[in-house]
């Protein structure tokens, strides 16, 4: 099949882009024909970008249609595979094609106009469908500027409203965990168009058990970003009796708030922000950790960071925040904190620290668990079937027509 993915974004950056990357990179190696279309650049490991897109199709400006049915008329697709963009003349041209789209919703922002479900001031996710609500009193009109950070944005709630019905439009919408499925039937999708593939990474290369050593080692991986808890995460850290080093990789516009945080909960010697590193790099800091931490506290859509630390047999201590509960079960492979307890949270971690048995025991449950459950080589085979299952539909369709 032709496959043309199309994304707002080109290059490394968060979790969607390596979801990306990494899916047309195993359907080109089963043979598919892979093309990109996208909106803007992110200056960050674009080169093996390249190296696995020879079809290339930006679409920046304020003729991004026009640009847009060019990249479809030239390319041909059998399918296109749309992951984020909000740009009402990119789904416009794409809702009137012929050819058949599915869309994968990584996160928020198709039916939240702050784009992390939760308001402001208080950080609580919200459980509500996009509507008058948002406007006020949540505010959601107005936000941080998507690019530039220091700068705030207008958020238009009617295009909003359109960018939602636009994407009910497509042939399928898929998402990674039944609490997003959810999501979108409260926001007005059909259930029988909505498909669950939780976008698992590929499995790291490593079969050798964590060290649990006395270093009491403790990895978060993400960005550093307000939703991701990471100022929780060190306020629960201070709370924590037993010696530890925390090892926070990643990066984003909350770092420099976390790390001056770190330093007023004298923390400062025990916590170490490495900022981004390589699969590799992380693959060796997990080896010598004892437990992973995933501190989010907006309703994460899935939290594929957790799975990477099952996989390389560490226990996991996360708050129960949106889809996290459908694969860290509490007591089996890590424990499931009440949202932003710090106080349960750091006794968690205080626990498996003391007790390296029960350490290992939820690390080697969490491995069985990830390699049974989440495997990439199953995540890929389904696409691959729904692909071919939709592009058929596509067919019958024109034929009938």
């Amino acid at each position: 099949m032709k496959l043309l993915f199309a994304h707002d974004r080109f290059g490394a950056q968060a979790g969607a882009e390596s979801n990306l990357y990494h899916t047309a990179r195993e359907m080109k190696r089963r043979g598919h024909t892979v093309g990109i279309m996208y909106e803007m650049n992110t200056n960050t490991g674009e080169e093996k970008w390249k190296q696995l897109f020879k079809y290339r199709f930006p679409i920046t400006g304020a003729g991004m249609r026009v640009a847009a049915a060019k990249a479809l008329s030239s390319f041909k697709p059998d399918l296109v595979y749309l992951h984020n963009t909000s740009d009402l003349s990119l789904l416009e041209a794409l809702a009137k094609g012929e050819m058949p789209v599915i869309r994968m919703v990584h996160d928020h922002n198709l039916f939240c106009l702050r784009g992390c479900k939760y308001p402001h001031w208080s950080r609580r996710p919200c459980t509500r469908a996009l509507g008058p609500y948002c406007v006020f009193p949540c505010g959601g009109v107005v936000r941080r500027h998507s690019e530039q950070r220091n700068r705030l944005e207008w958020v238009s709630y009617s295009k909003k409203v359109k960018e939602l019905e636009l994407n009910k439009q497509f042939d399928r919408v898929i998402v990674a965990s039944k609490y997003m499925r959810d999501e979108l039937i409260r926001n007005g999708f059909k259930s029988d168009r909505i498909e669950m593939h939780a976008p698992v990474p590929p499995a790291l290369e490593t079969t050798t058990v964590p060290s649990f050593s006395v270093r009491n080692r403790i990895v978060y991986a993400g960005q550093i970003v307000r939703g991701k808890g990471v100022d929780v995460l060190l306020k629960s850290l201070a709370q924590v009796k037993s010696p530890f080093v925390a090892i926070i990789v990643g990066d984003g516009h909350h770092r420099a708030y976390c790390e001056t945080l770190a330093s007023r909960l004298s923390l400062g010697g025990k916590v170490h922000f490495l900022g981004y590193l390589p699969q590799e790099e992380l693959i060796s800091i997990y080896q010598d950790a004892s437990l992973a931490v995933v501190s989010s506290v907006w309703p994460e859509p899935f939290g594929a960071t957790g799975l990477e630390a099952m996989r390389c047999g560490l226990p996991v201590v996360g708050f129960d925040a949106g889809g996290i509960s459908e694969w860290l079960k509490d007591g089996e492979n890590g424990f499931l904190v009440p949202w932003m307890d710090h106080t349960l949270y750091a006794e968690r971690i205080d626990s498996l620290l003391r007790d390296k048995a029960e350490a290992l025991r939820m690390g080697q449950n969490g491995r069985r668990i990830a390699l049974e459950q989440f495997g990439f080589e199953k995540y890929i085979d389904d696409l691959e079937q729904l692909f071919s299952s939709v592009f058929k539909e596509s067919q019958g369709k024109l034929v009938c027509a």
